[in-house]
């Protein structure tokens, strides 16, 4: 009875394969230009290497953002450049600035926006929201009927599962709070989402942004 043959995977002769097999992202779609570039400027083993790791940390930095601005649910938004500070009949200009600051995520604060529809409030919810995307921050922003329709139609534990993962982000943006009328069912899950961010051991901050009527 013969023993069963051992199966080998043949890697591709292709360097770019090779180096993408390996796990190397930024140098095989540049790897003509990067060794052109390390001939001519005559590179030692040593730049070579060194330039390679530069590039794939670039490139490793810039696919964790996209990532991370992906998930959080951001979507498209107008800079601050564009707010119209004059439109609100009132405004505390100062705080908001500070808020987009993010002093208020290392001292484990709530930030709250109170105004009538229309004025600029998920506007300044967003741009607060990417903000802390690009320094590092794991972010997740949602309306409050977009959450409450995620837990409604999730299982006791899928339900249990998307509480933590509420819990677990550095900054949890709950948009249009005070926009919609909600049921008992429903404004008891809003409260739990809040109160687990409350004992959530590790430091964690939520921006609400609230629509009054």
């Amino acid at each position: 009875m013969s023993s069963p043959a051992l199966k080998t995977t043949t890697p591709s002769n292709s360097l770019p394969a090779q180096l993408q097999q390996i796990g190397l992202r930024a140098l095989p779609a540049q790897l003509n230009d990067f060794l052109a570039h390390a001939s001519k400027a005559r590179w030692s083993p040593h730049q070579i290497l060194e330039q390679l790791a530069q590039a794939e940390i670039s490139e490793r930095l810039r696919r964790s953002l996209e990532r991370r601005l992906r998930l959080s649910g951001i979507k498209r938004f107008k800079p601050m450049a564009d707010f119209e500070w004059s439109w609100p009949s009132k405004i505390e200009r100062d705080v908001i600035e500070r808020a987009l600051t993010l002093d208020f995520l290392p001292e484990n604060r709530n930030l709250v926006l109170v105004g009538r529809n229309g004025l600029g409030k998920t506007m300044i919810a967003q741009n607060i929201c990417h903000a802390a995307v690009l320094v590092g921050y794991s972010v997740l922003f949602r309306s409050a009927a977009a959450l409450l329709e995620e837990l409604h139609r999730q299982s006791a534990d899928g339900r249990r599962g998307k509480l933590r993962t509420y819990a677990n982000v550095s900054l949890l943006c709950i948009d249009e709070v005070g926009y919609l009328s909600f049921d008992d069912k429903a404004a008891d899950l809003l409260y739990e989402v809040v109160n687990r961010i409350e004992l959530c051991n590790r430091p964690v901050c939520r921006l609400q942004c609230v629509q009054s009527r």
